[in-house]
């Protein structure tokens, strides 16, 4: 008896999902179509959000050279004429690699400008943004350290 009952319950669940139907075709279409306008609102603010990660990360970078660069002027009493030389040396009064790695590009692929003597204090360290180029706006601006 019991069984029957069981078997009966399963019967009527199938019955009852058999029932249950998917989603229309206009009904997903509606809701791609939602997707889509709230990705339209959104990705540009999060692609904004880029060009600033950027110039953030040159900033830093510069910061990281520029630690270097004392550091070599602490050992040989100035600021060398490259960035290169913060990596080999031939004075014997040099202790580096100043840096861990390589010389870094900035975040867009150009290498910094480096000048010593510098026109802004003992050295300038530039990084001409996006267009590689001096001046420039948003995520071409210019940033010196």
């Amino acid at each position: 008896m019991l069984f029957r009952r069981n078997v009966k319950n399963l019967k009527a669940t199938c019955a009852t999902r058999q029932n249950i139907r998917g989603f229309t075709l206009v009904e997903l279409l509606i809701v791609m179509v939602i997707l889509g306008l709230l990705a339209s609102l959104v990705a540009p603010k999060m692609f904004s959000k880029i060009g600033s990660s950027k110039q953030g990360t040159a900033r830093t970078q510069m910061e990281l050279l520029s630690t270097s660069l004392d550091m070599y002027r602490l050992d040989l009493g100035q600021y060398p004429s490259e960035l290169a030389k913060l990596r080999t040396s031939d004075d014997p009064s040099w202790q580096g690699p100043y840096l861990p790695k390589d010389i870094p590009n900035d975040p867009w692929g150009n290498a910094y400008y480096y000048k010593f003597p510098g026109e802004n204090g003992e050295f300038d360290l530039i990084s001409y943004g996006s267009d590689g180029k001096e001046g420039g706006n948003d995520e071409a601006t210019d940033i010196s350290y």
